[in-house]
């Protein structure tokens, strides 16, 4: 067996580019599938600026981006480690499910993390969402075949639903903490 170098990795990786590109017009672009993904990623959006409390926003929207950050990620390091996968894509090349992890999850984090400002309520509100998440929108996402679990279980993500938002709103208090501190 020879080492592969990098050109042989380019070379192969081009081959899987193309074929995710072939597939993705063959198969993906616009089937029913793809019109959920269209709307589970625009949707939250228009619902969230109704809503969304715009004293607040900046705020709000530091935590949106860094729970997008850390939810790609993972999404990344789970689909490379071959645990989960997506059949259907919104746009090809993109191996995470874009509209889930940048529309519907972190909108319904946001509107958690804007509603619920002491721990205690906003723990337990994210307890119920995980719950949600993990039992009822996993599922169905199975059953129309969007994402597919290969090494994994819906359990596992419930806590994963749980500590990252909390992370991210700690990381959250904290710089607001610091902000202050210098302000003054």
């Amino acid at each position: 067996m020879t080492i592969p170098n990098y050109e042989d990795i380019r070379k192969v990786h081009q081959q899987l580019v193309d074929m995710r590109v072939e597939y993705w017009f063959n198969h993906d672009l616009l089937s029913f599938q793809w019109w959920i993904l269209i709307l589970v990623l625009i949707l939250p959006w228009f619902i969230w600026w109704r809503f969304v409390d715009k004293k607040r926003i900046d705020q709000i929207l530091l935590f949106g981006t860094l729970l997008i950050l850390l939810v790609s990620l993972l999404d990344d390091l789970g689909v490379e480690m071959h645990l989960w996968s997506y059949p259907y894509q919104l746009v090809p090349l993109l191996p995470k499910l874009v509209p889930i992890d940048y529309g519907m999850l972190v909108v319904a984090h946001m509107y958690l993390y804007q509603k619920y400002t002491r721990w205690k309520s906003f723990i337990v509100a994210n307890i119920v969402m995980a719950a949600v998440f993990t039992f009822i929108f996993e599922p169905i996402t199975v059953w129309l075949d969007i994402y597919k679990m290969e090494d994994w279980r819906y359990i596992y993500s419930f806590p994963i639903y749980i500590l990252k938002a909390v992370l991210i709103k700690w990381l959250v208090d904290m710089i607001i903490i610091k902000k202050k501190m210098l302000d003054n």
